[in-house]
């Protein structure tokens, strides 16, 4: 449509303007209906005593405004309760949702050590034993294989051999 127009700068700054007063209005009119809200509830939950009339009566509107205070510290205890216990059920799932979100790991770095180096570094001066552990490696002896003949030569002489034992059973 109108896509090269801009909006001026005056015609901004007065819909602006526009706008904060009705919502300064807005807010105005929220204030008083809370306020009316709060003289209704204060009217039917507290009327007004009737404080003319004989000692016992006037005894007996102090009983009644005891009760209603300790029931209305019961309740806000209560409130308080539940919001606490709202409060930690809150904490908890934001635990829950770090913990489902998981730590990103860093990347490992490969670190030359010996294991005495590590054992030292993890047990501080308790580390007393070395590890040494080429030493702990059992000694084996290579035989060197000769090649050719000889190599040959060992399939058949078995196969030799296990023809005697054949023939051993046969003759029995």
């Amino acid at each position: 449509m109108s896509e090269g127009k801009k909006m001026t700068s005056s015609r901004r700054h007065h819909l602006k303007s526009l706008m904060l007063q009705i919502a300064a209005s807005w807010l105005e009119q929220e204030t008083k209906d809370i306020e009316a809200a709060k003289e209704a509830y204060m009217a039917e939950k507290c009327p007004t005593p009737d404080l003319s009339g004989e000692q016992a009566a006037l005894i007996e509107i102090c009983k009644k405004l005891y009760q209603s205070l300790d029931k209305i510290d019961e309740d806000r205890y209560d409130a308080e309760a539940k919001v606490l216990k709202t409060d930690n059920e809150i904490d908890e799932l934001k635990m829950k949702v770090v913990e489902l979100a998981g730590v990103k790991k860093p990347a490992l770095k490969k670190v030359r050590m010996s294991a005495d180096a590590m054992l030292q570094a993890l047990l501080g001066g308790k580390h007393k034993v070395t590890m040494d552990l080429r030493s702990n490696l059992k000694q084996v002896k290579k035989e060197v294989k000769e090649e050719g003949a000889e190599a040959v030569g060992d399939w058949r002489k078995n196969i030799e051999d296990k023809a005697d034992r054949k023939k051993m059973f046969e003759t029995s």
